[in-house]
């Protein structure tokens, strides 16, 4: 379903603004973890189902633009003219019934920046279809089905089981408890950090579906946190939308103080630097920090995203301070209640105001409530930013233990036929395939891997390669990076 440009996280217009949106740019889908999964959809006409101008009842408005612009996330004509492109949109797919593997790119889209960026929390949602197919088929689904938090998500389970052939078991539909779990999460966060306006949530993306996460929201209200990344359901509640600077904006400047510069010097509004997409110590951190010391009056913001957070926070207070700046810090991913306590009785130790750390929360608030284990982080799906323009683009991270490091280029899956190598290589378009291979990305009839092999492979046949090509892409990329460390010290 379609919901109109409103539908994504409201960071995807300031990143967009301060970007190039009619830029022509590549983002692929993948699974970090979770092992054999079961693609169960016709990713193409998937993707075309939830572009904003699918259904002409939802083509942008004028009222769309004036709620962005009242709440300093107004775009220019580039973005409008971007989001009407859906016929420059390109999608390369695994085929239907297709098996892929942990960090293999399901599929890629190729269109303009602005609208294929737009996509990612609603495409993320596609973890759960894929979950519920490939549960089905391992025969281990029905109590993970039984209950579920909504009408949407129960429908979504009856059409995922419809298309792998099998018989939808009974399902109860429980909106009022899981509005209850998520109220019950929500009360004792702000019972920690005793101000309800130091939280906001960041959970569209972890939901199954927009009715779940808007049942969610109404239980974030009632709890007094008043503030989302869902553009679409803050003008329908009225909360105000929020968002901080996603890795894609990083990736299309090439260092974080570029990117930073240009968040700060194109956008009137306080900026957050997202710190880890190249290196947190060498590059993100002393990045931010001398932004900051040329405009210390601006209230900028860090945000902490992968890797240690807390040591990191620690390191960035202590440089902070030595520089006589008080910044506020944002921190994201994955937290909890643990890590929220700890955070706070860091920030007590340290002795940092509480109105200059605030927290943001995803899965824990809006999919560990709900009924069942097929969560996003359950399989850890991504959507991640692989070209732009006509540069290969990618996510180091310093700390490789977090296990983010995503793909350059423009991927592409060979899957293993005849050859004893790995199960899959992830090469490049247009790259030769290797022997005993065969190309299974793309438009093509006839090819996938069985679904009978889902439960049957052994754990080292799960290995995924990269190609020659992949590889000397991110040894450039690599270079690259020391480069700009360099420049930094």
């Amino acid at each position: 379903m379609s919901y109109g440009i409103l539908a994504t996280d409201g960071y995807k217009f300031s990143m967009a603004e301060v970007g190039w949106p009619l830029r022509t740019e590549t983002f692929y889908y993948t699974h970090r973890r979770g092992g054999a999964q079961y693609l169960p959809v016709d990713v193409a006409s998937f993707i075309h189902s939830l572009l904003p101008a699918f259904a002409v009842d939802r083509l942008p408005s004028s009222k769309d633009y004036e709620f962005l612009h009242g709440n300093e996330y107004e775009v220019g004509p580039g973005y409008r003219a971007a989001m009407l492109r859906t016929d420059k949109i390109v999608v390369k797919a695994l085929p239907k019934g297709s098996i892929f593997y942990d960090r293999e790119p399901v599929f890629s889209v190729t269109g303009p920046s602005a609208l294929v960026s737009w996509l990612e929390p609603l495409v993320l949602q596609l973890h759960y279809r894929i979950q519920v197919a490939t549960w089905a088929r391992k025969g281990t689904l029905n109590s993970e089905v039984a209950v579920v938090t909504c009408p949407d998500q129960a429908e979504i389970v009856r059409e995922t089981l419809d298309a792998v052939g099998m018989k939808a078991p009974q399902i109860l539909v429980d909106m009022d408890g899981y509005h209850d779990r998520v109220l019950q999460t929500v009360q004792g966060l702000v019972k920690i950090v005793k101000d309800p306006a130091r939280l906001f949530e960041v959970g569209l993306r972890s939901a199954t579906c927009m009715q779940q996460h808007e049942i969610a929201l109404t239980a974030c209200k009632k709890a007094g946190v008043t503030r989302t990344s869902n553009v679409y359901l803050a003008e329908k509640l009225g909360m105000t939308p929020v968002g901080t600077m996603g890795h894609e904006h990083v990736q299309r400047y090439g260092s974080d103080e570029a990117a930073f510069r240009a968040m700060r010097d194109r956008r009137p509004y306080r900026s957050s630097y997202l710190l880890d997409t190249y290196d947190t110590y060498l590059s993100g951190i002393p990045a931010a920090l001398k932004l900051m010391e040329e405009e210390p009056d601006r209230q900028d913001s860090m945000r902490y995203d992968s890797g240690d957070k807390l040591s990191q926070y620690l390191f960035a207070i202590g440089m902070a301070k030595a520089r006589g700046l008080e910044p506020i810090h944002i921190i994201e991913d994955g937290l909890r209640d643990d890590d929220t306590i700890a955070f706070e009785n860091a920030r007590l130790q340290v002795g940092w105001k509480p109105e200059k750390q605030v927290y943001g929360y995803g899965g824990y608030i809006v999919s560990q409530p709900g009924f069942g284990v097929l969560t996003r982080d359950k399989v850890q799906a991504v959507w991640k930013l692989c070209q732009t323009g006509p540069y290969p683009t990618m996510k180091f991270g310093s700390e490789t233990k977090a296990g983010k490091e995503s793909l350059p280029g423009r991927p592409v899956v060979f899957s293993r036929t005849s050859a004893k190598g790995p199960i899959g290589i992830i090469g490049q378009e247009g790259e030769e395939c290797p022997d005993g291979y065969q190309l299974l990305t793309g438009f093509y009839s006839g090819l996938s891997r069985g679904a009978t092999s889902i439960g049957t492979l052994q754990d080292h046949e799960f290995q995924i390669a990269l190609s020659n090509g992949t590889k000397a892409l991110r040894h450039r990329l690599m270079e690259d990076l020391r480069g700009m460390k360099v420049g930094l010290l």
